[in-house]
């Protein structure tokens, strides 16, 4: 058992080690065990559920220890890595069979969650980002990188305020920013933050790395040489990298220069309302992305989503992905592709792997399959003759030479990993294959051997046999031991037996017992070798894979738009919003019922739509269904309408319910407020806006002053705007501000019951069917009846004058909270008639307990 006290030269060993990563747990290789030693053993004990231990001495007190078996790491480290810690992989890099004192570590890999890229430890259907900020408020350098694929990518930023959206929308496992910022920012509280030394971002040395990486003179080529925080951002990104993979980045080739002006901007708040691929529960289900993707590999369902999270304001591009779907749809030919695409995987993060060159056997198995299903797939697209998709066709190249070495080259089924072997075909390489065939053969040739000795010498009960201590040996009965031939020399002698070794069977036990271990060295020389061939070939492979994404992405649109019922919108340079029957794709696929599909009509003489009705009856629906299907139009997508004609936006905004942030010392009504004043603050005439009752968090004249106002406000700026409300006042709105127009979602009461119509019809709600919603909630029947009194004394208490003048001329009953928000209580008209003068103090006191008794 190994001396584990803690100055023994093994723990010396692990201390110097150890001192370098102080806060990653340190996986330390001893013989078949990953062992973790002091707080990483508590730590990591308590994590995964594993025994904690104890071993040797340190300040007389037992060292902690627990240890995991080697073979089984993968699935520990994806608990791990899930849990945002980083583990740093130290391994045995000499031989204990000549090691003098313990064997020679070496930190081989750092495993953090943002630069993982093992297939186990991955979500195959979400990218795994690390990234990096510099700056201040005044402007920020973002970059991001994708490991697993090798994008690169760099933006600058100006506030707080699109730093935070644009983080939110990629949401990256780790995100690195220097250690000289104050303490306390809103970075900080994301999981996965950790702060570097500032001299990690500095300029200089960041774009010498950079140049150095993609082998190249300057940025000029990647649209970069205007920025300055960014490229530092990058730098930081790329030497961590380098520092957690321990090897070559050859699969990261270029940087992506990313502008906001390019993209239709959605904040956090609007993100996480429209439900795009995580809903409001934090699942997966009833989101945009369950309904929209049925892609046939993990790349493409990654590239939607990453289309999904960032429509495009590039209206020609758009165009095109149209026609692409177009021609897809035309004779169903995507249904001849999609099968196709199916064979070809996740070649993206197959080549990534090889990059780093941590590929698997199965990694090398698939990308064998994959290549040899691009000829049908290239045949297939030969008819396909839009331009986006010519594109694709060109790129989508085959690669025979390839196909061939690799069909040549890993057996049908291989191996999960290297380590044991048989990974590589009889016949691709002589030497191998001669020194498995002594290995496999031994048997036959030691049975051969008896054989021929036997007929040699003629004693028939000579035997053949190997032993783990001894070897190979021919062994005889003591009694004809003296018959043995002049060319046995004796090895061992037993109780009733010698046994012997010849020449012929010494060198082929020299030859069979390092066969095995020689064999297994050669096959790893032949594998590293063909991973260096497979990276000479990483560029055009990696071209060929987003250009198979994409084409993923397009046939899955066209077979959703054939499926779900998905028309082409059409993009105009006439400002205008005009949508046919739109459905909200999402909920029309939960209900049992029809969808009531409903029409929006925005140009620019209506450039808002109050929107009254009864709570339920379908407001907040309508809202997202119109925010989806233009979400959907600026991905190039076709939408779940009868038809749509629209003019590009540049935001879509969202404030629809609300919850407090109490980590963040912010009300409900705090956050509701928050997201208000961004888009009064951000909106514009080209931006969509959708209000859901805005101002309900606080008191009722608050609420409408303040509703009324940002209505106002949004009807100046002529921004597209959806504005729902309970506060019936706003319905005059349309009577004092240009393009404003009111409608209502439909519904009807039958025997004191509501029934939703789910219509939208032209002009204010007649009433708000508030009592027959609750109780439609089960509040119980008496308190029904109560609250019916309550508002039939309210109704006929109250002023008619102060009615609003449209719902007074037409005889409609006010809402309820309504008669609070514009009417005196009529308390206040008897406060009103007296005059505290003339009064005596015992009189006032006696009207004030009148009032108390009648209140």
């Amino acid at each position: 058992m190994t001396d584990l006290s803690a100055h023994t030269p093994m723990m010396q060993q692990y201390w110097k080690l150890k001192s370098q990563y102080p806060e990653q747990l340190m996986f330390y290789r001893m013989g078949d065990f990953y062992e973790l030693f002091y707080e990483d053993a508590k730590r990591a004990a308590a994590l995964l559920d594993i025994t904690l231990t104890a071993r040797g001495q340190s300040a007389g007190q037992a060292i902690p220890m627990a240890g995991i078996p080697f073979h089984s790491a993968e699935g520990y480290l994806a608990r791990l890595v899930k849990l945002g810690e980083s583990v740093v992989i130290c391994e045995q890099i000499g031989d204990p069979a000549t090691s003098k004192g313990p064997v020679e570590r070496q930190v081989v890999r750092i495993i953090t969650p943002g630069t993982v890229s093992d297939e186990a430890l991955l979500d195959e259907r979400r990218d795994n980002l690390v990234g990096a900020v510099l700056g201040d408020e005044r402007l920020f350098g973002l970059a991001m990188l994708d490991i697993t694929s090798g994008r690169f990518s760099v933006q600058e930023l100006r506030g707080w305020e699109h730093l935070l959206a644009e983080i939110e929308r990629l949401n990256p496992a780790e995100l690195l920013f220097p250690d000289d910022w104050p303490a306390g920012l809103p970075l900080e509280k994301r999981r996965g933050s950790r702060r570097r030394a500032p001299w990690d971002f500095e300029l200089d040395s960041a774009h010498k790395s950079l140049r150095q990486q993609f082998a190249v003179q300057d940025l000029k080529g990647f649209g970069c040489e205007e920025l300055t925080l960014a490229i530092g951002a990058a730098g930081c990104l790329l030497a961590y990298a380098k520092e957690t993979q321990r090897t070559a980045l050859p699969h990261i080739r270029s940087l992506r220069h990313e502008r906001l002006d390019d993209t239709v901007i959605l904040d956090a708040a609007t993100r996480r309302n429209l439900e795009l691929d995580i809903n409001l529960a934090g699942g997966r289900d009833n989101t945009l992305q369950s309904v929209i993707d049925r892609s046939q590999t993990a790349m493409g369902s990654r590239l939607l989503t990453r289309w999904l999270h960032r429509p495009l304001r590039d209206r020609a591009l758009l165009e095109r992905r149209q026609q692409a779907i177009a021609c897809l749809l035309d004779a169903y030919r995507f249904e001849s592709l999609q099968p196709q695409l199916k064979d070809i995987g996740d070649l993206e993060r197959i080549l990534a792997r090889i990059g780093l060159r941590n590929a698997r056997p199965r990694d090398l198995a698939r990308l064998r399959d994959a290549l040899a299903a691009l000829p049908r797939l290239q045949d297939a697209m030969a008819g396909l003759d839009t331009p986006h998709l010519a594109e694709l066709a060109v790129n989508i190249r085959t690669y025979p030479e390839l196909a061939d070495l690799l069909q040549r080259a890993i057996i049908d089924n291989p191996p999960a990993v290297i380590r044991d072997g048989g990974v590589l075909k009889t016949g691709y390489d002589a030497e191998l294959d001669e020194l498995q065939s002594i290995s496999e053969n031994a048997g036959q040739y030691l049975m051969d051997l008896e054989a021929r000795e036997k007929a040699r010498t003629g004693l028939a009960n000579l035997k053949v046999g190997y032993n783990r201590v001894h070897g190979y040996f021919i062994e005889l009965p003591s009694k004809q031991a003296e018959s043995a031939p002049a060319d046995y020399i004796r090895r061992q002698t037993l109780k009733g037996a010698e046994r012997f070794i010849t020449p012929e069977l010494k060198t082929f036990e020299d030859k069979a017992l390092s066969a095995k271990s020689r064999a297994l060295a050669r096959e790893k020389q032949l594998y590293e070798a063909l991973l260096e061939q497979l990276i000479g070939e990483l560029a055009p492979l990696q071209e060929t894979a987003a250009a198979l994404a994409e084409l993923d992405v397009l046939s899955n649109l066209a077979e959703r738009a054939l499926t779900l019922d998905f028309n082409c919108p059409r993009f105009t340079e006439q400002p205008c919003l005009q949508i046919e029957q739109g459905r909200h794709p999402v909920v029309e696929q939960v209900l049992s019922s029809p969808f009531v599909a409903n029409d929006v009509r925005l140009d620019d003489d209506t450039r808002m739509l109050i929107i009254t009705g009864p709570n339920m009856g379908g407001k907040s629906t309508y809202m997202r269904q119109t925010a989806l299907i233009v979400l959907l139009a600026h991905i190039g997508s076709y939408v779940p309408a009868a038809a749509c004609e629209l003019s590009l936006v540049d935001r879509i905004f969202t404030r629809i319910g609300s919850s407090d942030d109490l980590a963040g010392g912010r009300s409900t009504f705090m956050v509701e407020m928050s997201e208000t004043a961004n888009i009064l603050h951000n909106a514009s005439a080209r931006s969509l806006v959708l209000m859901d009752e805005v101002g309900r968090g606080t008191s009722t004249f608050d609420g409408l002053s303040l509703a009324w106002a940002a209505a106002e406000q949004l009807a100046k700026l002529r921004a597209w705007t959806l504005f729902a409300t309970h506060y019936f006042e706003l319905t005059v709105l349309p009577e004092s501000q240009p393009g404003v127009a009111n409608v209502h979602l439909s519904a009807t009461e039958h025997k004191e019951r509501i029934v939703f119509l789910h219509h939208v019809l032209p002009g204010p709600a007649s009433q708000s069917y508030g009592l027959a919603v609750a109780q439609l909630a089960g509040v119980p029947p008496a308190v029904i009846a109560r609250a019916r009194e309550h508002l039939t004394r309210l109704e006929t208490t109250s002023l008619p004058h102060e009615l609003p003048q449209n719902v007074a001329a037409s005889g409609q009953a006010p809402l309820q909270s309504d008669l609070f928000a514009s009417l005196p209580h009529p308390l206040l008209d008897e406060l009103a008639r007296v005059s505290p003068d003339d009064l005596t103090p015992r009189q006032a006191l006696e009207l004030l307990y009148a009032w108390k008794t009648r209140f």
